[in-house]
């Protein structure tokens, strides 16, 4: 592969990490609509993406495992999830920069593909699988806590690790004596860049709104405006 990515050097500095296969890094920034503009251009992101993940997934649990053996399995999984889930990967992917180092189509750059958080989370995971295979485990699961790990005071303090729709279930059972229910309020955007924009209604009230590129996001956005908005004394 011909290395096409600008500036490795500054991009290196950036993740703190200097690659011994200079390719490896920068598959993990071709995205794949870039390919399908670039006859020539073999690999996308896409593998590593999915090894990453996986790693991810493994140096987060161990850490939780060990570091906090007096918390139940529920708790960790929560947390969990919230130190791995997309919205979290892109935000730290932002503060990195990695957007402008991303190889898009033109028409996925034209649309704001280096802003879209399942991008820039999924190039965070192609980040990872890239530095796993260069560097190895050890060095991986260093970056991992570094940058990722390191966020979860902040997200306890801050209930980003709460399930918002399991608990709003659980407080309109108990207040209200009803189960809440999410309808498709409305839907915009090309298929490769959707977004919905969901209703949780309580009966027939609606009691929360909320958008996302995804009708389950959408629907945790809807349930943390109803938290919010409504009175459970």
């Amino acid at each position: 592969m011909t290395v096409k990515i600008k500036n490795l050097d500054e991009l290196q500095d950036a993740i703190d990490v200097h690659f011994t296969d200079i390719d490896l890094l920068s598959l993990a920034f071709i995205h794949k609509s870039y390919v399908n503009e670039h006859e020539d251009e073999e690999g996308y992101n896409e593998r590593l993406e999915f090894l990453g993940d996986a790693v991810l997934e493994l140096v987060v649990t161990d850490f939780l495992y060990h570091k906090h053996p007096d918390q139940p399995e529920g708790q960790l999984t929560n947390w969990r999830s919230a130190l791995v889930k997309g919205k979290n990967l892109a935000r730290i992917s932002r503060k990195m920069g990695l957007g402008k180092y991303l190889l898009l189509s033109r028409g996925e750059d034209l649309s704001g593909g280096r802003e879209k958080d399942y991008i820039l989370a999924n190039t965070m995971e192609a980040l990872i699988g890239a530095i796993y295979l260069d560097k190895g485990f050890d060095l991986a699961n260093q970056f991992i806590l570094k940058n990722i790990v390191i966020l979860l005071d902040e997200i306890i303090e801050q209930g980003l690790n709460v399930d918002a729709k399991s608990r709003v279930q659980e407080l309109t059972q108990e207040k209200l004596g009803m189960t809440p229910t999410y309808e498709l309020l409305t839907e915009e955007g090309p298929d490769h860049d959707k977004v919905f924009e969901m209703g949780i209604y309580f009966g027939k009230e609606l009691a929360g709104q909320g958008k996302g590129p995804s009708k389950q996001e959408a629907e945790q956005s809807a349930a943390k405006d109803a938290l919010k908005n409504k009175q459970w004394n």
